[in-house]
């Protein structure tokens, strides 16, 4: 969830905060590139039924989880931190030790994006988007399209509803037009609390700086209670 300068818009950055993100998944049960289990497992559907439709994903205020940041093309997986405090958010991948470290967060009404090392990157300035709160993130995934109730096979198993959202460019009604997909993304919250995010797939311009232009996040726990949101002294303003 790194941008480029050049490539912003409102609408995208809601997928890249995300999840505060967005972007487009394999199939469902679909084995990856390489022909084994992804590392963080593979998504079996579930029969939904005549269930009502759930309620789309809501970031909360206050959270906190660990998990991965998992590249697959590049083949790097990292530990990743994903915490929010009042109404503020950081996530954060890999460290100095890693071959990628980065941090994007939503801080006092605006989207900061930092990536300190990536592969054959040589620029590293903190990129700001002014204007954009978790009130906005959370709009944008008001929008998100409901895929359906599935399992994520990992340990333990998690039941989860599966969300697509996604910015299309230019918007233009249905029939034969070019269209170009910006930013995809697929997120998987808890079955019982929309507030709980298990997994995000995105793909797109935000994951510019990676050949396949797609990344995932994978979380291990998730706790509903304040985290710790620093922005770095790189991003703060000139004194």
């Amino acid at each position: 969830m790194r941008w480029n300068g050049t490539r912003r818009t409102a609408a995208s950055a809601a997928l890249a905060a995300l999840v505060a993100l967005v972007l487009a998944a394999p199939p469902v049960g679909a084995e990856p590139r390489s022909g084994t289990a992804p590392p963080f497992g593979t998504e079996a559907a579930r029969q939904g039924g005549s269930s009502p439709t759930p309620a789309p994903p809501r970031l909360p205020r206050d959270f906190r989880g660990k998990g991965e940041w998992i590249v697959r093309d590049l083949d790097i997986t990292v530990p990743f931190t994903w915490q929010g405090r009042n109404g503020d958010s950081q996530m954060t991948a890999g460290g100095p030790q890693y071959p990628i470290w980065f941090t994007n967060l939503i801080y006092h009404g605006t989207l900061y994006t930092l990536t300190y090392k990536w592969p054959g990157l040589d620029e590293h300035p903190c990129s700001r988007i002014p204007g954009f709160s978790l009130e906005d993130l959370n709009q944008g995934l008001a929008g998100s399209r409901f895929v359906g109730r599935e399992t994520l096979r990992r340990a333990p198993e998690r039941r989860v509803n599966h969300w697509r959202v996604g910015v299309v460019f230019p918007e233009l009604p249905p029939g034969n037009h070019p269209r170009l997909p910006l930013a995809l993304g697929d997120i998987y919250v808890d079955e019982n609390d929309r507030g709980t995010f298990w997994q995000v797939l995105q793909f797109g311009v935000q994951n510019l700086y990676d050949p396949e232009l797609d990344e995932w996040l994978v979380m291990d726990t998730f706790e509903h209670r304040p985290g710790t949101v620093a922005l770095p002294r790189e991003c703060e303003p000139p004194r």
